[in-house]
C-alpha cells in the first residue's frame, strides 16, 4: 500500500503534539495490518489516558492529511516502551546522566553487554561511565542502546 512519507506524517502531527506537551518519538507503518502507529513521550511518562487524549486529538486532522491516500488503516497511539532503542538525538539528550544498556556487535574488553551512566554523546561516539571505568564507544559498534530497566 502506498502511504505518505513517515517524516511528513510526523511533522504534521508535531503541530498538534507540541501544544499538548507531547513529543512524537517515532511513527511506524505496518503494511501487513495496515496500521499507522504513533509513539509518544511526555516529561511525566505515558499512560493510557495520555494515549487516548492524543489519539482523539489527531484522529480528525490526520484523516484530513490522508496518509494512506483514501485506503482504510488503523491508527494507534502508544508509549515507546521501556526498552525501546534510542533512535534520535533527542533520545540520547533525554537520557544523559541516566543509566543505559548497550549491546555491542563485537566484544569490547571481553563484553558485548555494557551497563552504565550515559555521560555524553556526539554523532560518532557515546561515553559511558561503568562501575569500573569511563568508556568512549564508537556508535557504529553499538547494536542497541536503551534506558536501563531496574526492578526494585
Amino acid at each position: 500500500m502506498k502511504i505518505k512519507p513517515l517524516n511528513e506524517i510526523s511533522g504534521f502531527l508535531e503541530k498538534i503534539a507540541t501544544p499538548m506537551g507531547v513529543e512524537i518519538v517515532d511513527v511506524e507503518w505496518n503494511d501487513k495490518s495496515s496500521a499507522l502507529t504513533v509513539f509518544i513521550e511526555t516529561p511525566t511518562g505515558v499512560d493510557l489516558d495520555t494515549c487516548e487524549k492524543f489519539h482523539n486529538a489527531i484522529m480528525d486532522p490526520i484523516d484530513e492529511l490522508d496518509p494512506t491516500y483514501d485506503t482504510p488503516y488503523t491508527l494507534n497511539v502508544s508509549s515507546p516502551g521501556l526498552d525501546r532503542p534510542f533512535k534520535t538525538e533527542r533520545d540520547f539528550e533525554r537520557n544523559v546522566g541516566k543509566e543505559v544498556e548497550l549491546k555491542l556487535y563485537a566484544p569490547l574488553k571481553g563484553q558485548k553487554f555494557i551497563e552504565g551512566e550515559l555521560l555524553e554523546f556526539d554523532e560518532n561516539t557515546v561515553t559511558i561511565k561503568t562501575a569500573k571505568e569511563e568508556l568512549k564507544i564508537s556508535r557504529n559498534k553499538i547494536a542497541k542502546i536503551n534506558k536501563a530497566i531496574k526492578f526494585d
